[in-house]
């Protein structure tokens, strides 16, 4: 069992996935469980391999995982980023503008790093809606690229008065802040949502549990400190790993259910 090789799966979304799983192969070889990489093109994809069991776990974004996790609601969470635990929304809003809350956007531009589609703002559309907001109607959706990058044309748009208010992560809105790139007279933060979890470490119930439990033992001692392994936990935008909790999605999945019924309603 020790000679066990485990496959990792993991979606080729930017320029610096393969040096990433080529340092996570460097580390788990020296670990003494080595793992074999296997890079796709999608979440789709992904989820469809792990389910097809041609790989052993799943480096999963939160949409994805709640997909797994409805498709099997024992599947497990091995492990987590430290910055994939407790986050947050933040909603920020021009100084001159007279928003306070959620329900402050009625009649607002609200910006957001959703590259263009409702399915990359799930989790701020439930908001709206939770806040009695028909997002059709009651204000006007301003799009831009989705990811960080989105996040910094948001910020962009309210500093050059394209847009009222904003939606996004709080790390992002803490790091501009602590970097100087916010300029206070024009951007406040108005609103913050409830905590929630993120990206994760997934793998179905089947998974040998003794393979499962020392390759996560291996993982949850990378240390940042080490020079062979913090530059790639930089690139993957992490300090430390953190056990696996399977809480902090019930919010996302809520949402997930609503976009699938309006989506089916449309098609039918």
């Amino acid at each position: 069992m020790t000679n066990t090789v485990v496959r990792v799966g993991a979606v080729a979304a930017g320029p610096s996935v393969a040096t990433i799983w080529e340092g996570m192969r460097a580390y788990f070889e020296d670990a003494c469980v080595p793992i074999v990489p296997v890079l796709f093109s999608s979440y789709e994809e992904q989820t469809e391999a792990l389910f097809a069991r041609a790989i052993d776990i799943a480096w999963n974004g939160p949409v994805a995982y709640v997909r797994c996790a409805t498709r099997s609601p024992d599947c497990q969470v091995l492990a987590m980023r430290d910055v994939d635990v407790d986050c947050t929304t933040v909603m920020i809003a021009r100084c001159d503008s007279s928003i306070g809350g959620l329900a402050d956007l009625r009649g607002k531009r609200l910006a957001l790093g959703d590259g263009g589609s409702r399915r990359g703002a799930i989790l701020p559309l439930y908001y709206l809606r939770q806040a009695g907001l028909d997002v059709d109607r009651d204000l006007t959706l301003r799009s831009y690229a989705a990811g960080p990058a989105g996040d910094l044309e948001v910020l962009r748009a309210l500093h050059d008065n394209a847009a009222d208010a904003g939606m996004m992560g709080r790390l992002t809105w803490d790091r501009e802040c602590a970097q100087g790139r916010i300029d206070p007279a024009v951007v406040r933060c108005a609103w913050q949502s409830a905590p929630y979890s993120h990206c994760n470490f997934t793998a179905l119930r089947d998974f040998d549990p003794g393979v499962a439990q020392r390759w996560t033992d291996a993982l949850l001692k990378m240390d940042h400190g080490d020079p062979r392994w913090g530059p790639i936990m930089d690139l993957e935008g992490l300090a430390s790993w953190q056990s696996g909790r399977s809480d902090g999605y019930e919010e996302l999945a809520a949402a997930i259910a609503f976009e699938d019924e309006r989506a089916g309603g449309r098609e039918r």
